[in-house]
């Protein structure tokens, strides 16, 4: 129960993308050095380094498009039921 004068505000959804991609750079950042850790060697670690990069912005930008997406077609359910799959 709220009490007086206590007011709730809504809670916006959180944003998930970033979330995902914040974590993706971090391990862009931690995979080489655990890589170099256990003795693989720089450039190999560099070369792991720039895949995962290369992958992290691909994600990003297919993930930003499909939230435009959702947010133009009014969300995930747009017919009012949802597929019993």
């Amino acid at each position: 129960m709220t009490g007086p004068g206590s007011t709730r505000e809504p809670q916006s959804a959180p944003d998930t993308v970033s979330d995902v991609i914040r974590w993706a750079a971090f391990s862009c950042v931690l995979v080489p050095l655990v890589l170099v850790w256990y003795g693989t060697s720089l450039a190999g670690a560099a070369g792991a380094a720039l895949g995962l990069a290369a992958v992290t912005a691909v994600c990003r930008v297919l993930l930003r498009r499909s939230e435009r997406c959702a947010t133009q077609r009014g969300g995930r359910h747009t017919r009012g039921r949802t597929p019993v799959d």
